[in-house]
């Protein structure tokens, strides 16, 4: 094997653990956007849990974040809770930086 082959070999695996990493904490992030969403919808324990489990699979049946997004201001604005698209967007990034942080320490 040459040295370009090695560089290139180890390349492809950085950008699957790059890649691990990035689908792992944006599971993450939805997670814990829905724990706050549940908070402000008053959900708490097990419905809480519950809850942020179907955001999360809102981002994989629905189609990303825009989805997570619409989830969101749909029940919280149906509840009537008071919330923008940006104060949504500013959260997920604020929860992201979380949760890289919790996947990069093995939490």
């Amino acid at each position: 094997m040459t040295t370009f082959d090695k560089r290139e070999e180890a390349f492809e695996k950085k950008f699957v653990v790059d890649e691990e990493l990035k689908f792992k904490a944006e599971a993450r992030r939805n997670r814990l956007i829905g724990l706050w969403a549940a908070a402000k919808l008053g959900l708490s324990g097990e419905d809480a849990t519950i809850y942020s489990r179907e955001i999360v699979a809102a981002e994989f049946s629905e189609g990303g974040d825009a989805a997570v997004v619409a989830k969101l201001m749909s029940d919280l604005t149906g509840k009537g809770i008071a919330i923008t698209e940006a104060d949504i967007r500013n959260q997920m990034g604020e929860f992201l930086v979380h949760a890289i942080a919790q996947v990069k320490a093995g939490i």
